[in-house]
């Protein structure tokens, strides 16, 4: 049963509107197999990336879906827009993930990972799979803020590739804070050192496996393109965490999280969604805008 609200306020902001854009990138084009300007490491770590999406947006939803009882009527709404962009995003990372498949690599042992991943969550409370997506859902939102803020991440990149991922980046920073409302619902009779300590937990341990397997993820990539050793883990960490470093750069931004009082929306970044939308012509209606009433 459906409460009447959250009893709370959040930091969400109260125009806020989530818009799944249904765009489709690179239908009949070939990519390149280093389609980020010829670099394999680069490519390698956005490939390594983009092979979880699919089956990992799916445990989002679910995750999410799991506890839409909880929400009031504008939360609701947001979930379901958040699954709309979801299924959209998962749809178009599969077609890129083919376009790899095509330039001659094999994503199966990367996507392995995923379902022993996944295999592992299977029987535990509901609860700590939200937690496990929201701390992921900061991980995407932080490096959506970094791709939009920093044009270098995907410099040389081709149009379509580059494309997709702004586009994701921006719907990314849209909903960056349903996951995050939906654990507070959900949790609104816990305590506030209980609720800290659980998401802090699953955090570290979420960071750990992320950059564990990205990394080999990435490296299982190079691996493929006949690129191995030493020297190439040491290259590969370089463009992780030096230049352009893309771990390094998110990294405060992902230390605020156990900050009390941390929310997604304590930042307001949709100045970024702003400047996508004035220089990428899409053409839809964004949907009108619900009104959050504070409690």
């Amino acid at each position: 049963m459906a409460v009447a609200s959250l009893q709370r306020s959040t930091p969400t902001p109260a125009d806020l509107t989530i818009t799944p854009r249904d765009r489709r990138f690179g239908r009949g084009e070939k990519t390149a197999r280093w389609w980020l300007g010829g670099d394999p490491y680069q490519t390698a770590i956005f490939n390594a990336l983009s092979a979880t999406f699919p089956k990992g947006e799916a445990y989002f939803i679910e995750s999410v879906r799991a506890f839409r009882d909880r929400a009031d009527p504008v939360l609701e709404g947001e979930i379901k827009a958040f699954t709309t962009q979801e299924v959209i995003h998962s749809r178009e990372h599969t077609e890129f993930n083919k376009r790899a498949v095509e330039a001659g690599y094999d994503l199966t042992p990367l996507e392995r990972t995923v379902d022993e991943s996944l295999k592992l969550l299977e029987g535990r409370p509901k609860v700590l799979d939200l937690a496990s997506t929201m701390a992921l859902e900061h991980f995407t939102a932080i490096i959506a803020h970094e791709l939009l803020a920093n044009p270098k991440h995907l410099a040389g990149a081709d149009q379509a590739s580059a494309d997709l991922w702004r586009w994701h980046a921006v719907e990314e920073i849209e909903h960056k804070g349903v996951a995050y409302d939906t654990w507070l619902a959900a949790t609104k009779d816990w305590s506030r050192w209980k609720r800290w300590k659980v998401k802090s937990i699953i955090m570290l341990l979420v960071t750990r496996n992320f950059v564990e397997h990205r990394t080999q993820g990435a490296l299982e990539l190079l691996r493929q393109d006949g690129l191995t050793g030493k020297r190439v883990f040491a290259r590969l960490l370089w463009a992780m965490w030096g230049s352009p470093g893309m771990f390094r750069k998110v990294a405060a931004a992902w230390l605020k999280y156990f900050l009390p009082g941390f929310h997604p929306w304590n930042e307001d970044d949709r100045a970024l969604i702003r400047g996508w939308d004035a220089t990428y012509d899409y053409r839809q209606e964004p949907p009108a805008k619900r009104v959050r009433t504070a409690v």
